[in-house]
């Protein structure tokens, strides 16, 4: 028996709460967006397997995983080719970004195995990771935007649409209420 409906709406509205909460000292300074972007991307990442992984879907939760392998790999190796300084000037890892690309692989991944109710929230957050890197002066557009590409190549080529696209996976119900 899995887990009920209600305790996995709990976790999932736990999570959610959590991200926001994190989320929040970005508007502060770029560490504060660098932090948030580095939480939202974990959340995607831990999604992109988990959910999958909740349902039972072990093809899907493995072909979420490789596709963000492949993103983050190919994003490695266009980094160590190009060699863009960052905008802070820490180092020249700027182009293209790894934590949009690996969080698009995530959401394309979701889309796929999910449909639109999951995918448009994982894009969503997928595209806050993007805004967070340039606000946190680690990338600059262009960055984000190929690392959005490879991304969502990734997940959309290395992820097969589910069967049950319909059926939303355990939690997609949820509602917050205050």
């Amino acid at each position: 028996m899995g887990i009920g409906r209600t305790a996995s709406q709990k976790c999932s509205a736990l999570a959610i709460a959590a991200a926001l909460v994190c989320a929040t000292p970005a508007s502060a300074a770029p560490a504060g967006w660098a932090k948030a972007s580095d939480l939202v991307r974990s959340g995607l990442v831990i999604g992109a397997v988990g959910i999958p992984a909740a349902d039972r879907d072990w093809r899907g939760a493995e072909q979420d995983a490789i596709a963000m392998a492949v993103a983050g790999g190919a994003t490695a190796a266009l980094k160590y080719a190009i060699h863009e300084r960052r905008p802070d000037g820490s180092d020249d890892n700027s182009f293209p970004s790894g934590h949009t690309s690996i969080s698009f692989a995530a959401a394309a991944g979701l889309e796929q195995r999910f449909g639109w109710k999951v995918g448009i929230p994982a894009h969503l957050a997928a595209a806050f990771v993007g805004l967070a890197r340039v606000k946190a002066d680690k990338h600059y557009w262009h960055d984000v935007l190929v690392g959005a590409a490879i991304g969502e190549a990734a997940g959309l080529l290395l992820v097969d649409k589910h069967r049950n696209r319909g059926k939303p996976p355990i939690g997609a119900g949820l509602r917050i209420a205050f």
